[in-house]
């Protein structure tokens, strides 16, 4: 035997073995890591994908919750992983925000994920107390413009996405308010409904309840165009001036990069599955979410743009990485 074919042969085990894994994976347990505690819409979500995927991939699917700083915590956990399909993260919004909030990310949200497939938005809706004489976006610029730092808004700290929501429509719409963040949704919705807080921009399953109750208007969501969820409800962005306007809350699946492509692929096509069933629609929906898939090129798109946008909101809302 010649001393090439030794080699040849020595060496086949290694070039073969990238192929052979995406191929056969999953042969073990995956590892969904939720960066935040459980109990939250996220974790009820991973919970509600976790087993489905488990299901079509023919192993099983374990929710890791690893909460803190924010969600970086377990965004670190995940981009530190080994990167072969058995451990991923659900991604939120707050992660392509994250690079404006904290001066020492210890990762890259664009460079260090494999991005597989975004899952599900929701909406953020602009809502006014009864007593603001606004029925309509074009109202309530109107009223802004008449009092120049007259109406307050209420967040749920700075930095969040309700904060930029509004740091957006007033830099759009030329108006100023005046910013009041609270630490959490129930003492902000609180205010808003007693009056002490003249609107909000809140997601749209902590508000839906409260309108239509006399006490709270709801003019608009903040996505490009309407949503499913409130089709009654016209976008920010139909109003003159504000075209463009476009802020939601997303979740996605991320891998750590060098993911083999066979294996996002597979998981791709496992996600799309599940967030196109009726089933799955159904559950999203009362989670206030809806569900939505594109391609791991598409995803990587958006999250780009989203750290872009975001960088750019941070710098009109004057915040800077701590």
């Amino acid at each position: 035997m010649t001393v090439s074919r030794i080699l040849l042969i020595a060496i086949a085990p290694a070039l073969a073995s990238p192929c052979a894994s995406a191929q056969t994976y999953p042969t073990k347990v995956i590892r969904l890591v939720v960066p935040f505690p459980a109990g939250g819409v996220t974790d009820l979500i991973a919970r509600l994908v976790g087993p489905k995927a488990g299901e079509l991939l023919g192993q099983q699917v374990i929710v890791d919750n690893r909460g803190g700083a924010g969600g970086t915590i377990g965004a670190n956990n995940v981009a530190k992983s080994p990167a072969d399909g058995y451990t991923l993260l659900l991604m939120g919004g707050g992660h392509t925000l994250a690079p404006n909030l904290y001066a020492k990310l210890p990762y890259d949200v664009v460079r260090d994920f494999a991005p597989i497939s975004i899952l599900a938005k929701t909406v953020y809706v602009l809502t006014v107390h009864s007593s603001v004489p606004a029925k309509s976006v074009r109202d309530l610029i109107a009223v802004a413009k008449a009092k120049p730092g007259a109406l307050s808004y209420a967040s749920t700290g700075v930095g969040n996405l309700g904060h930029l929501s509004a740091e957006m429509f007033s830099a759009m719409a030329n108006v100023k308010m005046n910013h009041v963040p609270y630490k959490g949704d129930s003492p902000a919705i609180a205010d808003l409904l007693g009056g002490q807080i003249d609107l909000g921009f809140f997601a749209s399953s902590i508000v839906a309840p409260h309108i239509g109750t006399g006490k709270l208007r709801a003019l608009g969501v903040t996505s490009a165009q309407r949503t499913s969820m409130l089709p009654d409800l016209p976008a920010i962005a139909e109003s003159n001036g504000l075209a463009g306007y476009d802020i939601t809350s997303w979740l996605g699946v991320v891998a750590p990069v060098s993911t083999p492509p066979d294996i996002v692929s597979r998981l791709n096509g496992t996600l799309v599955k599940i967030v196109s069933t009726s089933d799955s629609r159904e559950r999203f929906a009362n989670l206030g979410f809806e569900p939505v898939s594109n391609t791991p090129e598409q995803f990587s798109i958006f999250i780009k743009a989203e750290v872009e946008k975001f960088a750019r909101l941070a710098k009109i809302a004057g915040i800077k990485p701590e």
